[in-house]
């Protein structure tokens, strides 16, 4: 079941809990770079490219950060797109422990091959009966360790946050991928607890677009999700335990479309030598948008797992 008090929990969180989590993920993480970009006319972008961790991702640091705080380890299981189940798998191979992993069926071939090569078992179902899984946390096969609505989990993003405050003083705005909330989150209560003042905008792509209507509904709502090779972010609704931190810490969304994030992914591939998957591409894409405002803005370049043929199609124009 949905562990009580999240919100709570996270907002009682100083910057020595961020320092610790820092400090947990540090021998499986690196400290990734921010990269200036060269075409943010007036606005100076930077890009924080999560997509060149190890698995290319973000989410060895929240993956990381979930094992070192396990109160009982064993049998692991959770409810992952690929991502977080590359994260969590590498992190539970390293300290000897099996990881289940319960998958969408839609989900990018290229990360369920990695998350199995990593040693996880892999179960697929259908989107509906995933997000089932995600939202109650009933699976019957090991110890649960949620891909966004953890305190451990947030707190390992944090270290995101503790690294832009360091890395770059002038920051006023942060573009956040938003798949279910726990990078946004993360990476705002950790620049909070630094006691930086940063406007916290998250992005979404126009498939599927959670945060935006729930912003507008005032509270979580049912949207019509799309499949899109936009994979990473994009659910049917904003998972209610997360939305008191969502409903405090995120200034404003910015809904993305495919067009725009394909461009981004080009962009990045062709001018910045970066490969980026649909949902780090939409960061971009949104910090390039009049809608975002800021004159300091970091884009994260969330991960870098995109399909080798999607990829392949978007270089050439397709």
């Amino acid at each position: 079941m949905p562990a009580p008090d999240l919100a709570r929990t996270l907002f009682n969180a100083g910057l020595d809990d961020f320092e610790a989590a820092a400090a947990r993920v540090a021998g499986d993480a690196i400290r990734t770079p921010l990269v200036p970009w060269s075409r943010g006319g007036e606005r100076s972008i930077r890009l924080k490219c999560e997509n060149l961790q190890p698995l290319g991702s973000f989410k060895i640091r929240s993956g990381a950060s979930a094992v070192a705080t396990l109160a009982a380890p064993g049998s692991i299981v959770t409810a992952s797109a690929g991502n977080f189940a590359q994260g969590l798998t590498l992190a539970a191979r390293r300290r000897g422990l099996p990881v289940t992993v319960h998958a969408p069926d839609s989900a990018a071939g290229v990360k369920l091959e990695a998350v199995r090569a990593l040693g996880a078992t892999v179960v697929t179902h259908p989107f509906d009966r995933w997000w089932q899984i995600l939202e109650t946390r009933e699976s019957g096969d090991g110890t649960f360790v949620h891909p966004v609505a953890e305190p451990a989990v947030i707190l390992g993003n944090g270290s995101i946050g503790l690294e832009l405050a360091r890395d770059w003083p002038e920051l006023d705005t942060v573009v956040i991928p938003f798949g279910g909330g726990g990078l946004a989150t993360g990476i705002a209560l950790a620049l909070r607890a630094f006691g930086r003042d940063v406007r916290i905008v998250a992005c979404e792509v126009e498939t599927a677009a959670p945060l935006a209507a729930a912003f507008a509904a005032g509270a979580p709502v049912a949207v019509q999700r799309q499949p899109s090779f936009v994979d990473g972010i994009g659910s049917g609704r904003v998972l209610d335990e997360m939305w008191p931190l969502l409903a405090r810490l995120v200034d404003d969304v910015i809904v993305v479309s495919l067009a725009e994030t394909r461009a981004a992914v080009r962009a990045l591939a062709l001018e910045g030598h970066l490969v980026a998957e649909g949902a780090g591409a939409a960061a971009l894409a949104a910090a390039l948008s009049p809608r975002c405002g800021g004159r300091h803005v970091a884009a994260v370049v969330s991960g870098g797992n995109i399909d080798p043929a999607r990829l392949s199609e978007i270089l050439g124009g397709a």
